[in-house]
């Protein structure tokens, strides 16, 4: 398959955000925004640097310990960040650095200064503005030079309704880079899918998803991926990945790749010899179901809680024409009798973040806009010692797509994963064909 990755975002675009930024602050003020640090993982190591997705979102810069300062006065608008100077023998240790001297001109930024100025460069650009937009806590190493800085402002406002609105809509550039991110996440499910039998651990079936990930040029994961076999699917948030997949169980998988940031975020369930039981069949085919379901009302006007009334509505009763739950399919809606096998909700905004920044509104009922993207992913979880027919005891399915808000629609991001059971069964029959030979 040829991917024609795109694998950044033109510098223009982020000129862009800034000036839609300026354009929400009120005169006489500045905007500052911390980048984020690095991380200590253990004695003089550190984990594998990532941008805060804020700062990312309005520079496109990926080093640490950088500062963003927006302002806004009645005769002018400037951009002024703030970096870690040169400096030969750390570079030579550490990895190259952009430096003051070209950051204006690679940015795109009116100034640039050395971080370690901070204490006297922003209280000078700032003396005289009465508001500064901030959001504190997000980087305590910032909130602690902002506080030496000695600066006093009448007014202190959070930036983060103005940023997170922003990013909830995505442009075209960014849409073509969820799109990549969703079509590699993709390949690396049906590898897994390709690679799953009875007997391999589960971080095995892990390391082939993130390989994949690797050689389609996104280097890490959107978060901490689950390869959940057996009752373990039961568990939403399970990573320990370190238990061997049995015959006759059900495998979760739920994972996603970053590519140039951004997240991709898939969620596929299949029997680890290549063959449902009837059991597992029936729970797969009412998860299917609401999710098919679902993917037909998110569109422009609709608000993910309508459709997750709609979707529990038909798991419901599902699990009633299966046995699992008894009674009136209202009154079991009304008590919410169907936490206990489906206990979260129906998607969340996907973006810079696996679970993205912007309002949801009460109950998430905020009407679904173009450019939109979140993910719907259904799922049933029903326990070992669940009381229900033994059959169904230990299964746990979810299925999950990134999902697009076009002016048509919706269109899906991750439809290359099968998910139909012939489809599931008919791609792993091959692994044990293979294995044959």
């Amino acid at each position: 398959m040829d991917l024609a990755y795109m694998a950044e975002l033109p510098q223009e675009e982020f000129v862009e955000r800034r000036q839609k930024v300026l354009a929400k602050m009120q005169t006489n003020s500045a905007l500052l925004l911390f980048s984020e640090i690095e991380k200590r993982r253990n004695n003089d190591c550190t984990f594998p640097f990532r941008q805060d997705s804020y700062f990312w979102y309005l520079t496109g810069f990926n080093e640490p310990n950088a500062a963003l300062l927006l302002v806004k006065t009645e005769q002018f608008e400037k951009t002024i960040i703030l970096l870690r100077p040169r400096d030969p023998l750390l570079e030579t240790w550490n990895g190259r650095r952009l430096g003051v001297e070209w950051a204006p001109e690679k940015l795109n930024i009116n100034e640039a200064y050395s971080i370690d100025d901070f204490n006297v460069v922003f209280p000078k650009i700032t003396e005289n503005l009465t508001a500064l937009y901030y959001a504190p806590e997000l980087h305590l190493w910032g909130d602690k030079l902002l506080s030496e800085s000695a600066v006093n402002f009448a007014e202190i406002l959070d930036w983060r309704p103005i940023i997170s609105e922003m990013r909830l809509i995505k442009s075209p550039n960014e849409i073509r880079l969820m799109q990549q991110a969703g079509q590699i996440t993709a390949l690396a499910h049906i590898k897994a899918m390709q690679e799953t039998r009875p007997n391999r651990f589960e971080y095995e079936i892990e390391s082939e998803i993130l390989h994949e990930f690797n050689r389609h040029g996104a280097r890490f994961a959107s978060y901490n991926s689950i390869v959940a076999g057996g009752d373990n699917a039961c568990i939403l948030h399970y990573t320990e990945n370190d238990q061997p997949l049995k015959e006759g169980d059900l495998v979760l998988i739920d994972a996603g790749c970053e590519f140039a940031m951004y997240a991709g975020d898939i969620t596929r369930t299949f029997p680890v010899n290549g063959k449902f039981t009837q059991a597992q069949r029936e729970i797969y085919d009412l998860v299917l179901k609401a999710q098919k379901r679902a993917i037909e009302l998110l569109v422009p006007g609709n608000s993910i809680k309508s459709v997750n009334d709609e979707v529990i509505r038909i798991k419901v009763q599902g699990l009633v024409d299966l046995g699992i739950l008894q009674g009136n399919v209202e009154s079991l809606i009304e008590q919410k009798a169907y936490r206990q096998f489906y206990m979260h909700g129906l998607g969340h905004w996907l973006g810079l973040d696996v679970h993205d920044v912007g309002e949801y509104g009460e109950e998430r009922c905020r009407t679904l806009e173009v450019g939109m993207v979140l993910t719907v992913e259904p799922g049933l979880y029903i326990s070992e010692d669940a009381k229900v027919p033994e059959q169904y005891r230990g299964i746990g399915v979810r299925i999950e797509d990134n999902l697009l808000i076009t002016e048509y629609g919706n269109k899906i991001l991750t439809a290359a994963v099968p998910k139909e059971i012939d489809a599931i069964e008919n791609l792993m029959q091959k692994n044990e064909q293979f294995l044959k030979m």
